[in-house]
């Protein structure tokens, strides 16, 4: 399928504002930014409509940023000429947060892309939104650290990305997700305001903790322009071990009796039994046939110490059911294991390219009454269900897999999404550990957040952007 054809056939949302943009505005737009950092031009615009949510509306104007300066003047120009910007990293996103379903203007931020400074002595890095989060951790491992964060898309999705969304990855169970691994933030509000937030040093609690209501908030509030983040030095030795368990349930039962002890992994992610057998039938990979879940950990630590961590780590994972652990020290041994989670993202989009992927996250002990749950989901809706996800701190991805094109089934399908949001809350969990809210999930979160709650949001909202020109009609539901 060619570029176009298959841009045609995402779905698409129609924007709500057709109306051209002012002459006037471009004019200073353009006069902020210089020449080659503004596009009109539909076809030029059309690839900044998306995000990995398979939405897609076509921005009337796109404009790069390549300094913190820009940045002011552009949202200053909008609110004057009162036109909605949507601020964009590189699109990974899942939600449709990025996605200019208005019209208006999309800020893209990748090309401030510099890492300003690393301070080892201060365990510390000021960077700009654009940096990968790839390029970050290659830059930092020639000093002995790492940042915490570690999304699946780590490759390509920016820092900015991940401090907006809050986007952890498997390491969170262990090191925290952005919000506990940011020191201090640079951005500027929805009404062109600059500000600073939080503290360069370890520790900090002078006024509110702006720092951390930024991170999360998917652009609506401000636009994160420079990020100071916390580092960890890299573990002196490392080891991964790959459990295999008859049933979904033993491997449940595994997880909290692993999370139970003292010795914390530094990931542990969870396939069951239908993601082992994409993984199967896809990469030829050699897993056990009556295996009906799988579990990936990683210990991490001083060398020393290692072997009894391993060894506390496979005591607990014995639970009735298990069918064998292979502890895997040597690089080589590590990846090898690890290339069956790997494969579980390619053989999906093979078997389900339009699949419906939720994160939703419940307490460690109550994972066995999730997947038992959705068990019974899967067959009550005939819907078939993939489960997989960052075990260790109960954030599972729910995938349903439904073909849009059929309308009987989509049906059933979101019918099942509807109980599947319902069973989380009941298990008092959330609908979103890292994926956050956008537009797929905005108007769910009602279940979720009291009234008073909301109010108080909506409230924040218009105190950082009076007009309502950052991403307007994301996230929080309306009034």
């Amino acid at each position: 399928m060619v570029w176009s054809a298959w841009l045609r056939s995402l779905n698409t949302s129609e924007n709500t504002t057709t109306a051209p943009l002012p002459v006037r505005f471009l004019a200073e737009v353009n006069a902020s930014v210089g020449a080659g950092a503004l596009f009109t031009d539909p076809g030029d615009c059309w690839p900044y409509g998306y995000d990995n949510s398979r939405r897609h509306a076509l921005p009337q104007a796109v404009v790069f940023a390549s300094s913190h300066g820009q940045v002011v003047e552009i949202v200053k120009a909008c609110n004057r000429h009162r036109i909605v910007l949507t601020p964009r990293g590189a699109g990974t996103g899942t939600t449709g947060a990025t996605v200019p379903d208005r019209g208006g203007v999309v800020l893209s931020l990748e090309r401030m892309n510099r890492i300003l400074g690393i301070d080892p002595a201060n365990r510390s890095a000021r960077v700009e939104p654009g940096v990968t989060n790839q390029e970050l951790q290659q830059a930092l491992s020639q000093h002995g650290f790492f940042w915490p964060p570690d999304p699946t898309s780590a490759a390509v999705c920016t820092l900015g990305g991940n401090l907006a969304y809050n986007s952890a990855g498997p390491r969170a169970v262990k090191y925290g997700t952005p919000r506990e691994n940011t020191l201090g933030l640079r951005a500027v509000t929805g009404d062109g305001r600059e500000l600073r937030t939080g503290v360069v040093t370890s520790k900090g609690v002078v006024g509110y903790d702006l720092t951390r209501l930024l991170i999360g908030s998917e652009g609506t509030l401000a636009i994160i322009t420079e990020a100071v983040l916390k580092l960890t030095p890299q573990a002196e030795a490392k080891a991964t071990l790959q459990a295999s368990y008859r049933s979904i349930h033993s491997a449940a039962a595994a997880v909290s009796a692993i999370m139970a002890q003292p010795v914390t992994p530094c990931a542990l992610e969870f396939m069951d039994r239908t993601a082992i057998e994409m993984v199967r039938s896809f990469s030829g990979l050699d897993l056990e046939t009556d295996a009906g879940a799988l579990l990936m950990i990683e210990v991490d630590g001083p060398a020393y110490a290692l072997a009894q961590s391993v060894a506390a780590i496979e005591s607990a994972a014995a639970v009735d059911g298990l069918i064998g652990i292979q502890v895997a020290n040597t690089p080589q041994q590590i990846e090898l294991l690890w290339n069956t989670r790997k494969a579980l993202s390619p053989a999906l989009r093979n078997v389900a390219p339009k699949k419906i992927n939720e994160d939703v996250v419940v307490p460690v002990s109550r994972i066995p009454e999730l997947i038992e749950g959705l068990e019974q989901l899967s067959r009550k809706h005939a819907i078939r269900i993939v489960n997989f996800g960052h075990a260790g701190n109960g954030n599972i991805h729910v995938n349903l897999l439904a073909n849009p094109d059929d309308k009987a089934e989509m049906a059933r399908a979101l019918a099942c999404l509807d109980a599947t949001f319902d069973l989380v809350l009941k298990l008092e969990g959330t609908l979103s550990g890292e994926h956050g809210v956008g537009l797929e999930k905005r108007d769910y979160i009602a279940r979720e957040l009291d009234p008073v709650a909301l109010e108080l949001m909506r409230g924040i909202k218009s105190r950082f952007d009076p007009n309502h020109i950052l991403s307007p009609g994301k996230m929080l539901p309306g009034a």
